[in-house]
């Protein structure tokens, strides 16, 4: 298990090549801050990753929110926006798990 890593934007830019992941990782409750962080999975080509994205929010009716389960072909990548509500209140962590990891990397990074 990993614990990903952000990089803050500058004005004057930052260098983000994207890191691997593990076959399953962590965004800390810290990292969220207030309004959360944006994660884009790339998919380097080894073959379809299907993702497990962990989601301790609820819904408006107050139902338990389902986990995101996005499936990332070969040479694509996605972003997603990954908010405080999300993490687990026991462990404070969001937790994505991937099918793939060879080729396949991440950059993160905060919202605020």
């Amino acid at each position: 298990m990993g614990a990903l890593v952000a990089t803050t934007p500058t004005r004057a830019g930052v260098a983000t090549p994207g890191a691997a992941v593990a076959a399953s990782d962590t965004i800390a409750l810290a990292l969220l801050g207030t309004y959360g962080v944006l994660l884009e999975i790339l998919n380097g080509n080894a073959a379809t990753d299907n993702m497990t994205i962990s989601d301790a929010s609820t819904t408006s009716s107050g139902a338990a929110a389902a986990a995101l389960v996005p499936a990332l072909t070969t040479g694509t990548n996605r972003i997603f926006k990954i908010t405080r509500d999300m993490a687990d209140p026991t462990t404070g962590n969001v937790t994505i798990t991937h099918s793939v990891t060879s080729t396949v990397t991440y950059k993160l990074y905060p919202l605020g």
